[in-house]
């Protein structure tokens, strides 16, 4: 790993601003990687995962990531131009301008929830960029891993993209080298002994982390439709999604209907769990054992569990699919209301007023997503001025991070830094301040001994 990351070096020295045509063709290469491999890329997800819904990983990996090369593509000689900016009166007609140039080597750190797109998307960025990538998969989900390993040296020359496999000793060692940028995908818990790892060298970080995504409902939205997207969004790859809305404040008259409208969706949109080919397994028996943890842990302070499925409750499965739950009467004590949850489980927490449902999101940390259902343009307005989150989807769920011109990232303990479009392009590049001089300038004026010139000098800039 050291020796490659030695190689990477030496080629970003000897070639450390590529042109326009070499970035786009690296670009072209990731797109044909994607195309022609597709069902294969599929196929390895999904046995990782013991089930993974084809559809969903046609949403959520490649078709994201191919629609995020497009418009890079499209939009990338605009981002690599110079761009001017303004001269202070005193000092024209000199002029500025800020000259993207990238910063070398990018790790990537991906997670095994989004095996495929959360490797890939930021890759697109740094090599946008003009930067050369290592990614570390995750060891979740080996299948995958192993296969993207292939596909990228089938691809990419060995010192421009290269895939380090490997278990959590080797993510310790990926972390600890001295890249010019990092990127991390995963636990807030992970993502501190990253950035501990990082400071060592002082590398930026980019860290998308997690948390709990709130919904709110305004009380005279139609329930129909948001909980249309709030169930959709929440059982897309069961639940285990970073930005998946993790649980629903709801106002308190409406909590019955709302319950009994999730129930009815569910069992709409997935007519059954086990035997369904778009409902999404669990990745693996640890997490399984966890969020049937917070299960237990809720239920024994005081929890009502709805079963959405009850005639499949105890019914023998041969993956680790979960049947999805509404959890109500729901206190700060309870772990689920601690933790993100990361599967199929939605909690209900009922408000009165919305300054009440705003306070309870405020008096938590920062989320990654946030989901507001309102055609009330007050409300709205209430809901983005006061919480901080990442990012925010109105009267939907999940879409905002598939905006190709609009930045993915959090905040406070839900990540730092951002990427995705033209925000990706300028987290992987350096912003090079450039000033030129003028021939005619009065610089002179500013050269010692100083006396009385330079006293009106600065009598004139006060």
């Amino acid at each position: 790993m050291k020796q490659k990351f030695a190689t990477m070096k030496a080629a970003a020295r000897a070639n450390p601003n590529s042109d326009h045509a070499t970035r786009d063709q690296h670009l072209s290469k990731m797109a044909d990687l994607i195309t022609e491999n597709s069902d294969a890329i599929i196929a390895a997800i999904c046995e990782d995962f013991g089930h993974r819904s084809p559809i969903e990983t046609q949403f959520g990996e490649t078709l994201n990531a191919l629609a995020d090369i497009k418009h890079t593509r499209k939009k990338l000689a605009q981002w690599m131009r110079p761009e001017k900016r303004s001269v202070g009166m005193h000092f024209l007609p000199a002029r500025n301008e800020v000259r993207y140039q990238p910063k070398g080597v990018v790790g990537v750190i991906s997670p095994w929830n989004y095996p495929f797109s959360m490797a890939i998307n930021p890759t697109i960025g740094a090599l946008a960029a003009g930067n050369r990538v290592m990614i570390k998969p995750s060891e979740l989900t080996p299948k995958l891993s192993a296969l993207l390993a292939i596909l990228i040296a089938q691809y990419f020359e060995a010192d421009h993209v290269t895939v380090i496999t490997g278990g959590v000793d080797v993510a310790q060692q990926f972390s600890a080298l001295p890249f010019d940028h990092l990127v991390f995908t995963g636990s807030t818990k992970v993502g501190q002994l990253v950035m501990q790892a990082a400071a060592n060298n002082l590398t930026p970080v980019t860290l998308e982390l997690g948390g709990k995504s709130p919904a709110i409902l305004d009380s005279e939205y139609p329930m129909k439709l948001a909980v249309e997207k709030i169930v959709s969004g929440k059982l897309f790859n069961a639940g285990q999604t970073c930005i998946s809305p993790d649980y629903a404040l709801v106002p308190a008259e409406r909590e019955a209907d709302f319950v009994a409208t999730v129930t009815a969706t569910a069992r709409r949109f997935y007519p059954s769990i086990f035997d369904n080919p778009d409902f999404t397994a669990i990745i693996s028996e640890a997490h399984f054992s966890r969020i049937n943890g917070l299960i237990e842990d809720a239920q024994a302070k005081g929890a009502t569990i709805t079963e959405i499925y009850p005639e499949e409750v105890g019914k023998p499965a041969n993956t680790r699919k979960m049947l999805p739950k509404i959890i109500t009467n729901t206190s700060d004590d309870m772990k689920v209301m601690q933790e993100e949850i990361f599967g199929p489980l939605l909690p209900v927490v009922p408000y009165n007023g919305v300054d009440e449902a705003i306070d309870y999101v405020m008096d938590r940390p920062h989320p990654l997503a946030f989901y507001g259902f309102s055609n009330n343009s007050t409300f709205v307005e209430k809901l983005l001025h006061k919480p901080l989150a990442g990012g925010v989807s109105i009267n939907d769920t999940l879409l905002h991070i598939v905006q190709n011109d609009l930045p993915f990232g959090g905040v406070g303990t839900s990540g730092i830094g951002c990427y995705h479009g033209f925000d990706g392009f300028k987290t992987f590049s350096h912003a090079k301040a450039v000033f030129h001089q003028s021939k005619i300038n009065a610089r002179s004026a500013m050269f010692p001994p100083y006396g009385k010139t330079m006293d009106r000098l600065l009598g004139m800039l006060r």
